[in-house]
Formats: structure tokens, C-alpha cells, sequence
């Protein structure tokens, strides 16, 4: 919570022509240089920590001024630099913990918009560690941290207009509310959503773990494609980039980074995709991965969307029984669905995805700025994966695209963009992360599937992935419905929030003749039985095994389009 902010008061001097926008103080690790650094990206400005000009005028690191000067010297230096910062810099300003100890520095900053961000020492600590970069920390770091809150924090807040504390919090919500509350005090003029889409823009990346024996991490933000090589074993010498066409410039970017960090680069341009998933494009991936003696610790990195990600993590898993893949995945699509969890296919003419293994990657890179350039229909056939998450899962989901009628769903500038990504992706980390090999919970992800993947098999590469699975999830809730299992606002919950996105919700291609015929070819059929994961309430997921006839054709019904 954001403390209302108040403006100087009327008697106090006017300040010079050069001053800060914004003064950030609190103590270490209470986010201040993360915080303000996404404040001066979303305002435009320069960002200035002063501690770091301290060690500048020093020609030293804090520590050693400690040591070989002195506390004395290093409050009368840190305070000089302070007062010169807060006449000269125009930018946002972080202050050294303890710089609001002396009573010149405190009297400077009641002239100025000044921020105290707080923070709960379980948090600090692991954020700052606890190496000598802190020197009033050493020793027993705990109490340490909690006398110098109890002999500052008064200090704290009477300098400061606005206060929030930063405990369990991301950088980015503790950024915009500061922004919010600097625009409704009329510090700064930005409308407020340019100041979320800013914030978001800027945020660090953030992490989702899949645990397990073959743990790996997932990384999401902007401007992610230098990382690359952090994901990469230590050990590979020789990296395959494999891109498709279209993301060609991506993927040279990438290459060029990963042979700046010493690797050998091999570059392959993909085919199409209509024929990537295929067994001629596997043989020549293999013919050139022995071409260039590609041994079991080189890697591969995928680039591209999901037809890509399945294929590469095909050859991944079977040359030479099994080599690194890194994904990076290029639409959304790829980045909630197909670039985690391990799985790998090939299509046949019997149907999709017949012909696969398991192969967990050992990293995922989502680069949001991949999916500027992405149509609209692309971004929305992605979010019926981000929807499906939603409904087997994690309702939050569901309530933040209901929260604006699905409009910040759809722009990936906003910060509920990125979290409905976040959410999405922990929901099937969590599942693969127990079941990797679709032996039972797995069996969840399928939710709309059945169907979905007979209306794709009937139509062919025009009908995109979210669409049939969108218009397979309806189906899925209208049999759950005639099951008994869902009741009927949740049904209705279904249509509302696909219509919110732009996802369709009824079919009006395919006979139900042809897409019987196509679901008996499906990989989840078990024993000949036709089974269907279907809802017994929002995130409580069930198998329908062998529905009857008649309830299936009556739920066909209720989703065909005339």
C-alpha cells in the first residue's frame, strides 16, 4: 500500500533550476537502484545511485573506505556527494542506507519528492547477501539490520512524501504504484497506462522454475536474447541455432552472442512449417548434426514457434540418444505450451503428434520483444493456452482477464500480460514437474484437446491451434454440463471469457462423422475408450472415460454454428 503523498510545504525555499524527480531512500536490499531504474525508464530519465558516485569520487569501493578511512570520512564524503547530487542531477536518485543520518542531508531532502521504501529483514537479507559489500551488516547480520531500522526508520519517514513497503512484492508492482502516486500528486505528467506498459517493459526478468530430476528454468522479460548462453551447458562447445525464416534477424542476433562467448556456432534455417514436423526434416537435421560431429555434450538451441520447438526437441532427444536443448521460443503459442514440459513429435498422415518422446529442455528463454511483430490472430491463438491454464488451474487467470474485459490480455506492453504468461507457465510447471511423462495429472493440460485436435486434424493447417482448442474447451464444459459435473455458470464462464479475447466458441466445419473418426485416432484414446478431461467446478479437473453417444452428439449440438 502507497502511502498518500504530500506536497513541500508553502514556506519552504524554492530549489534551483536542476533537481531530481524522485529521491528514493530505505535501507539495503529494499530494492531501491531495481525500483528506481524502472522508474527512470518509464519517465525517460537518468538514474543515479549515490552510493556508486561515492566510490567513483573515492576511486574506491565502499568497504575499503570503511576500512582505511573510517566511518566519519565516509558520512562526510557520502553527504557532500548527496547534497551535490540533489543541486545538479536530473533524474532519479537512490540514496546509500544510511545517507539520512546526517541532519544537512535531512533537511535537503524535505525539499524534494522523496520515497521510502521499506522492506522486512527476511527479505533483505537474501537480497543483498551477506558478503562485506555491506560493512554495517558483518557479523550477525540479522540484529545488525534491525538496529539500524530501529535508529532510522523514524528518519525514514519523516523525510519522505511517499512510503511502500517492498516485501514480497515485484519490482515492477512496487515501480508503477510509485508512479501512480506520483502522478495523482502531480509530480509527473504520464498517463497512467503508459506508466504500467513502461514498468513492464523494463522489469527484470522473471523466473519460473520446473523442478525435478531434470529441473530447468524458464526466464521471461524483454530483451533476453544475449542470455542464451547462460542456459547452455558450461561444457558445449558447439551450438545448432535452428530457426525458421521469418525470425531469421532473432536468431542471428543470438548466434552472434554465443560466438562471442566463445562457442562454435552452427547456423540452420528451417522449412516451412507446414512441413517442419516431419521425417525428411529430421533426417537432414541429423545429416548435418553429424556433418559437423556434434557429440552428446554439444547443444541445440530452437528458435521459433511451436512447430519448431517440437521438432528440435525431437532431434534433441534422439541424436545420439539425447543432447541439450535450449527453446526460444518465438510466438506465444510456443512460449506457454510447447516450449515446456519435454514433449517432442512428428506428424503423420494418421494425425499429429503420433510419432514423439520426452526430452526436457534444459532452459526456455521467453524474449517478450519477439512477439511485437506478431498478428493479432497469432497472439490470441496463444491465449487460449494462458485461458485453458486458467481453467485447470489457477482462476486467477480468468479474473485478471475479466478484470478489463480481456484488453490488457491482448497488449504485451501491460504488466497483466506478463503475469498472465507467468501464471500460465507455473501452472504447467507444476504439473510436468510431477507427471513429465502424461502417466496422470498431465492428463489435466490436454483440457480441450480431445476435439481440438480432431478439428485441426479435419481442417488442416487454416485452423490455428488456440482456435480449436478454444472451441474444443466449450465443448469439453457443455459435456461436463450434461455429465452433471458443471454447473451452468461456469459453463457460461467459458464462452465469456474466450468472447473476451477474441477466441471463438462454436464449429461449424467439420460433420461429427469426420471428427469421430479423427478423435479414435487420437494419442490420448486409451483401450479404444474416447476420454475427455472435463471440469467439475473451476481448477478441479476429472477424466470422463467413454461418454455416452448421445450426451457427446447432444454437446456437439450446443456448439455448432448455423
Amino acid at each position: 500500500m502507497v502511502d498518500q503523498p504530500s506536497a513541500p510545504g508553502p514556506d519552504e525555499p524554492d530549489e534551483q533550476e536542476h533537481r531530481p524527480a524522485v529521491v528514493l531512500v530505505g535501507p539495503p536490499g529494499a530494492g531501491k537502484t531495481t525500483v528506481g531504474t524502472l522508474i527512470a525508464h518509464a519517465l525517460g530519465l537518468p538514474f543515479l545511485d549515490t552510493d556508486d558516485e561515492v566510490e567513483r569520487v573515492a576511486g574506491m569501493p565502499i568497504p575499503e573506505i570503511f576500512l582505511t578511512k573510517g566511518e566519519p570520512a565516509f558520512r562526510a564524503l557520502e553527504h557532500e556527494t548527496v547534497l551535490r547530487v540533489l543541486r545538479e542531477f536530473d533524474g532519479i536518485v537512490a540514496l546509500g542506507g544510511g545517507a539520512i543520518l546526517h541532519p544537512g542531508t535531512q533537511e535537503a531532502l524535505r525539499r524534494h519528492m522523496t520515497v521510502f521504501l521499506d522492506v522486512d529483514v527476511s527479505q533483505a537479507l537474501p537480497r543483498v547477501g551477506l558478503s562485506g559489500i555491506r560493512p554495517l551488516l558483518m557479523g550477525d547480520p540479522v540484529t545488525k539490520f534491525n538496529a539500524l531500522m530501529a535508529q532510522r526508520r523514524a528518519i525514514y519517514e519523516s523525510v519522505s512524501q511517499i512510503r511502500l513497503n517492498t516485501t514480497g512484492r515485484r519490482p515492477q508492482d512496487s515501480g508503477e504504484d510509485i508512479l501512480l502516486a506520483l502522478i495523482n500528486a502531480g509530480t509527473v505528467d504520464l498517463p497512467p497506462g503508459t506508466v504500467r506498459r513502461a514498468a513492464s517493459r523494463h522489469a527484470p526478468a522473471s523466473v519460473v522454475s520446473v523442478t525435478g530430476h531434470d529441473g530447468y528454468e524458464i526466464r521471461i522479460g524483454w530483451d533476453l536474447l544475449p542470455e542464451a548462453g547462460e542456459l547452455i551447458p558450461r561444457d558445449a562447445e558447439r551450438v545448432l541455432v535452428a530457426h525458421e525464416a521469418v525470425v531469421a534477424p532473432s536468431a542471428d542476433r543470438l548466434a552472434e552472442a554465443l560466438e562471442a562467448g566463445g562457442r562454435r556456432v552452427v547456423r540452420h534455417e528451417l522449412p516451412d512449417p507446414a512441413r517442419t514436423k516431419s521425417l525428411d526434416a529430421v533426417a537432414r537435421l541429423w545429416d548435418l548434426l553429424g556433418e559437423h560431429r556434434f557429440g552428446r555434450r554439444d547443444a541445440i538451441v530452437a528458435v521459433g514457434g511451436a512447430e519448431a520447438i517440437y521438432l528440435l526437441g525431437f532431434v534433441g532427444a534422439t541424436w545420439l540418444r539425447g543432447v541439450p536443448v535450449v527453446n526460444v521460443p518465438t510466438s506465444l503459442l510456443a512460449m506457454v505450451d510447447a516450449s515446456v514440459g519435454g514433449k517432442a513429435a512428428l506428424d503423420l498422415p494418421r494425425g499429429r503428434d503420433l510419432v514423439g518422446a520426452f526430452h526436457s529442455p534444459c532452459g526456455v528463454l521467453c524474449d517478450l520483444g519477439l512477439l511485437a511483430s506478431l498478428p493479432a490472430e497469432q497472439l490470441r491463438s496463444g491465449l487460449a493456452e494462458i485461458v485453458k491454464a486458467g481453467f485447470v488451474g489457477d482462476e486467477q487467470i480468468l479474473r485478471l482477464i475479466e478484470a478489463n474485459g480481456g484488453a490488457d490480455a491482448l497488449d504485451i506492453h501491460s504488466p497483466v500480460f506478463r503475469e498472465l504468461m507467468e501464471r500460465a507457465l507455473a501452472v504447467k510447471a507444476r504439473v510436468v514437474a510431477e507427471d513429465l511423462r502424461e502417466v496422470g495429472l498431465r492428463e489435466i493440460l490436454n483440457y480441450g484437446h480431445t476435439l481440438g485436435h480432431a478439428i485441426e486434424s479435419c481442417e488442416g493447417p487454416a485452423m490455428r491451434h488456440g482456435d480449436a482448442v478454444a472451441i474444443g474447451m466449450v465443448y469439453a464444459a457443455e459435456l461436463a454440463h450434461r455429465l452433471g459435473r458443471l454447473d451452468a455458470e461456469d459453463l457460461a464462464r467459458h464462452r465469456s471469457v474466450l468472447r473476451m479475447v477474441g477466441l471463438p466458441t462454436g464449429y461449424s466445419g467439420a460433420s461429427w462423422r469426420q471428427l469421430s473418426q479423427a478423435m479414435s485416432w487420437d494419442k490420448k484414446v486409451r483401450n479404444d475408450e474416447l476420454r475427455f478431461v472435463v471440469l467439475e467446478g473451476i481448477a478441479k479437473c476429472t477424466i470422463a472415460r467413454a461418454p455416452d453417444e448421445r450426451l457427446l452428439r447432444e454437446s456437439w449440438a450446443a456448439i455448432r454454428d448455423r
